[in-house]
C-alpha cells in the first residue's frame, strides 16, 4: 500500500508540474503575431467583393452562356447545361460561395455602426453589397434563408426559408436606408474599394441603379406592380435630385483585374485563376450569338476595335473562314465541330477576354438605360423610349473600348449600327409578342450583348420576359422551357431538414421547373 501511495502522489506531482510547464508561456505561444484582434470595415470589403464577383464570372461562363446559348460546349454527355440538364452540383458552388461573404457585408454593417467606428458610407456600401448578394441568391434558388441567414454565432443553425416577396420587400427597404446613408458621403478608404477607388457618389448611384434593377424584376406581380411602378417614376420622373442614377461608363460597377482600380492592390481574373487557356477556348459560340452580331455588323467584332487584328470580344473564325456558330440544343445523336469560339491568349499577342481586366463587372450603365427604355415604352414614365434604348446600346458597345481601342465608337459607325433595320427602334411595333419582333424583343435583344458577362442577369431576364426569343433545339429536356432556377444545394436537405421540407411544401418540388414568385403569374 505504501508503494501504491508514493507512486500516486509522485505522479500527482508530475502532472501538476506538467500543467505548470505547459501554462508557462502559453498567451506568448498562441498569440497570432501577424494577426489582430479587431477588423475595420474597410478590411472586409474588398475581399467580400472579390469573392462574390469571382464566382459570379465562373458560373456566367459554364452556367448562364450555356443556357442563354452565348456558347455551347459541344459533348454527347449527360449532364449538358445547353441541352437544359445540370446537376445539382451546380448549386452547391454558389451557394457556398455567396453566403459567406454576407456574413462579411453584415458584419461590416455591423462594425460601421458601432459608436467608435460610426460611418454612415461603410453602413450604406454594406447594404448594397447584402442586396446585390442576396438578390442573386433569390434569383437564382427563390425562397431562401435571409432573415435568420448567417446567425450561426447567434446560435441559428438552422434557418428558416423566408418567401421570395418578403424579401425583395426588405431588400428595397435597405437600398432605401443605403441611398440616405451614402447622401451624407462620410469618406472612406479609398485604396480598400476595389469598385469605385472611395468615391462614395458612385456608390450611390450602383446602389439606385440596382433598386431600379429589382423593381423591374418584380414589375409583373400584381401585388406589387403599383408600388413598384411609382417607385421607378419617383426615382425618373418626381425626385431624381434624391435618387442618382448610373448616367455614363464612368460609373460602371467593376472590378478592374491584374490591376488598377487600386494603388495597392492587384486582383486576378477568375478566368485566369481558375481556366486554363486550353479550356477557355474549349465551347463554340452559338449560331443565336455570333449571327445576330455578324447580321447587324455589330461593332465589337471588327478587327479595327481589337488588337493584333482580333476583335475586341476576341472571337476566333470558324472553320469557313468566317464568323460561324453551332446551335444549341442539338441532341446527343448529333455531333458538331467546334466554329467559332472566344480566344485564349496567355502569350498577350494579340486579344482575349481571358486576360481582360475588364470582364469584372457587377452592373453597368447599358443595363440601366435599357431598363428605362423599357419602363418608357411601357408608359412608366416621361422620356423617350427610343432614346433610353440607343444609349443602352451606346454604352455597350463602349464600355469595350477603354484602352488601346479608340476613345470611343464614332459617331458615323454608332449611327450606321443603330440605323440597321433589324436594330432601328420601331415605334409602330406591338409593345410585346410571344413570338416574331416587338418592342420588349428590341430592347432586351440589345439588352443580351449589353449584359455579356454580367453573372446570370440574362438568364434572370429572359426568365422574366421571355426574351430575347431563344431558338429550341430538338435536343431540349425539361418539356424544352427554360429552366427557372437552381435546384437547392444537397447539403440542405441533411443540415436544415425541417426548413427545407417546409420550403418545398410552400414553393413546390425542388426541381429546375418550378417557377420562383416574381415568375409566377
Amino acid at each position: 500500500m505504501k508503494k501504491l501511495i508514493i507512486k500516486i502522489s509522485c505522479l500527482s506531482i508530475l502532472i501538476v508540474s506538467t500543467l505548470s510547464s505547459c501554462k508557462k508561456g502559453f498567451d506568448k505561444v498562441n498569440t497570432d503575431p501577424i494577426g489582430v484582434a479587431n477588423v475595420s470595415a474597410n478590411q472586409l470589403l474588398a475581399p467580400a467583393l472579390v469573392n462574390v464577383l469571382s464566382a459570379n464570372m465562373v458560373r456566367n461562363r459554364n452556367f448562364n452562356n450555356e443556357l442563354m446559348q452565348v456558347t455551347v460546349d459541344i459533348s454527347d454527355a449527360d449532364g449538358k447545361v445547353f441541352r437544359y440538364d445540370y446537376r445539382r452540383t451546380f448549386s452547391d458552388y454558389l451557394w457556398n460561395n455567396w453566403y459567406p461573404q454576407i456574413t462579411n457585408f453584415k458584419d461590416m454593417y455591423k462594425i460601421a455602426s458601432s459608436p467608435e467606428s460610426l460611418n454612415k458610407s461603410y453602413q450604406g456600401i454594406a447594404l448594397i453589397s447584402q442586396v446585390w448578394t442576396y438578390s442573386l441568391l433569390t434569383d437564382t434558388y427563390g425562397d431562401i434563408p435571409y432573415f435568420e441567414a448567417n446567425l450561426g454565432k447567434d446560435g441559428i443553425i438552422e434557418p428558416a426559408y423566408d418567401r421570395q416577396k418578403d424579401i425583395y420587400l426588405d431588400m428595397f427597404a435597405k437600398l432605401e436606408e443605403a441611398n440616405t446613408s451614402l447622401s451624407i458621403g462620410t469618406t472612406i478608404t479609398a485604396t480598400g474599394d476595389p469598385i469605385f477607388k472611395g468615391d462614395i457618389a458612385k456608390w450611390r448611384k450602383f446602389g439606385n441603379s440596382l433598386y431600379l434593377r429589382l423593381l423591374l424584376r418584380v414589375s409583373g406581380k400584381s401585388e406589387t406592380a403599383a408600388q413598384v411602378t411609382s417607385k421607378i417614376r419617383e426615382m425618373i420622373d418626381t425626385n431624381p435630385g434624391q435618387y442618382p442614377i448610373m448616367a455614363t461608363n464612368d460609373d460602371t460597377a467593376k472590378i478592374l483585374w491584374n490591376g488598377t482600380n487600386s494603388s495597392t492592390s492587384v486582383y486576378s481574373s477568375p478566368f485566369m485563376v481558375n481556366v486554363r487557356p486550353v479550356d477557355f477556348r474549349t465551347p463554340s459560340i452559338t449560331s443565336f450569338f455570333i449571327d445576330n452580331i455578324v447580321g447587324w455588323n455589330y461593332p465589337l467584332i471588327n478587327p479595327v476595335l481589337g488588337k493584333g487584328n482580333v476583335p475586341r470580344w476576341g472571337i476566333a473564325r470558324g472553320t469557313i473562314g468566317d464568323y460561324e456558330g453551332v446551335p444549341s440544343g442539338y441532341p446527343q445523336d448529333q455531333s458538331f465541330v467546334r466554329q467559332s469560339y472566344f480566344y485564349s491568349d496567355p502569350a498577350g499577342t494579340g486579344y482575349s477576354l481571358q486576360t481582360d481586366p475588364y470582364t469584372g463587372i457587377i452592373m453597368n450603365c447599358a443595363e440601366v438605360n435599357f431598363i428605362l427604355a423599357e419602363a418608357a415604352a411601357k408608359g412608366w414614365i416621361s422620356g423617350s423610349a427610343e432614346t433610353y434604348y440607343n444609349k443602352g446600346i451606346y454604352y455597350g458597345i463602349n464600355y469595350w473600348l477603354p484602352s488601346w481601342a479608340p476613345a470611343g465608337i464614332s459617331d458615323n459607325t454608332f449611327l450606321t449600327y443603330v440605323t440597321n433595320p433589324n436594330v432601328r427602334w420601331n415605334a409602330s411595333l406591338a409593345l410585346d409578342a410571344a413570338t416574331g419582333d416587338s418592342k420588349m424583343e428590341r430592347i432586351h435583344l440589345q439588352k443580351y450583348y449589353g449584359l455579356f458577362l454580367v453573372d446570370m442577369q440574362q438568364w434572370f431576364e429572359n426568365r422574366r420576359t421571355g426574351h430575347p426569343i431563344l431558338p429550341k433545339g430538338a435536343g431540349l429536356l425539361n418539356n424544352k422551357v427554360m429552366p427557372a432556377r437552381m435546384a437547392y444545394p444537397v447539403i440542405s436537405q441533411s443540415t436544415n431538414p425541417t426548413n427545407y421540407k417546409n420550403v418545398i411544401a410552400i414553393q413546390g418540388a425542388d426541381e429546375i421547373y418550378t417557377q420562383v414568385w416574381w415568375q409566377k403569374p
